[in-house]
């Protein structure tokens, strides 16, 4: 498979990426708004290496974007953390757990 066909078979999901993100921008309060503009888009897990990803995503949302440090173990890294700090983000949590029942 050349680069060019595992380009074009990829470019629907990267699309779909681009679009979630953006959605995601848009129903975003202000001020969570501004601070990403400020602090950036950090792109964390596989998909982070996706070539071009991050500067596709920073063409389209006008954002800075970065990529974290060791994106294939970032996710379970913060993962971890939480789960350490269980009792810290207990109330967060819950309430994300609500805020889904009701969108949901």
């Amino acid at each position: 498979m050349s680069s060019v066909e595992l380009r074009d078979a990829i470019a629907g999901p990267v699309s779909a990426i681009v679009e979630v993100v953006k959605q995601a921008l848009e129903e975003s309060p202000p001020e969570l708004v501004a601070d990403i503009m400020q602090n950036g888009i950090t792109l964390a897990g596989g998909g982070a290496l996706l070539q071009g990803l991050d500067r596709r995503l920073m063409t389209e949302t006008r954002m800075p974007v970065n990529i974290c440090d060791d994106p294939l173990t970032a996710v379970a890294r913060g993962t971890g953390r939480i789960l350490e700090g269980l009792e810290q983000y207990a109330r967060i949590l819950q309430a994300s757990q609500v805020q889904r029942r009701v969108v949901v």
